[in-house]
């Protein structure tokens, strides 16, 4: 199963109308995927599921992140790198289990002009580190509010197409 991270926690973000294109792409092709919201985290996280004493709340979603074999961490860029909320979430889960040998895709968003380009590079450090195995094909994604539309298409084609090669290569990595 692969499950998307829509690696922020902000309310009708737009880092989650792109994990919707990436699942609506995904169950067309066959495949069996999940999309994990950030904003489905215990508002308590940071004193409680962080440190090992499991709320109900966290236990369902390490079930969620156990069980998957791959992943897409879609992530906007905050500050030059990746959001807290995703650094939070990944050292809350459950170290090998969650990450280790599993296999991943990273994408990055941004309104500005690179994509978060910094916070990947952060993000595949932080994936090596946990011994996942990156796609080399990392899609970065700038000036989002020009490329992604109200009912979750891309306006560019060749944005589309570069999305749906990064999906095949997951599918068969």
């Amino acid at each position: 199963m692969i499950l998307i991270i829509s690696g922020t926690n902000r309310p009708k973000s737009k880092t989650l109308k792109v994990a919707k294109y990436y699942q609506d792409y995904i169950q067309k092709s066959g495949e069996s995927c999940q999309i994990l919201p950030l904003t489905e985290l215990p508002a308590d996280i940071i004193v409680s599921d962080l440190y090992g004493q499991r709320s109900d709340q966290f236990k369902k979603i390490q079930q969620l992140v156990s069980e998957a074999d791959k992943f897409i961490f879609i992530t906007p860029e905050y500050n030059g790198s990746i959001p807290g909320v995703l650094k939070v979430f990944i050292d809350a889960c459950t170290f090998p289990i969650s990450f280790c040998h599993k296999k991943a895709a990273l994408v990055g968003i941004s309104s500005g002009r690179y994509g978060n380009l910094r916070g990947i590079d952060h993000l595949t450090g932080i994936c090596n580190y946990l011994r996942m195995h990156v796609l080399p094909l990392k899609i970065f994604l700038p000036h989002i509010q020009n490329e992604i539309s109200e009912e979750n298409t891309f306006v560019h084609i060749e944005t589309r197409n570069a999305i749906h090669e990064q999906i095949d290569e997951l599918i068969h990595f």
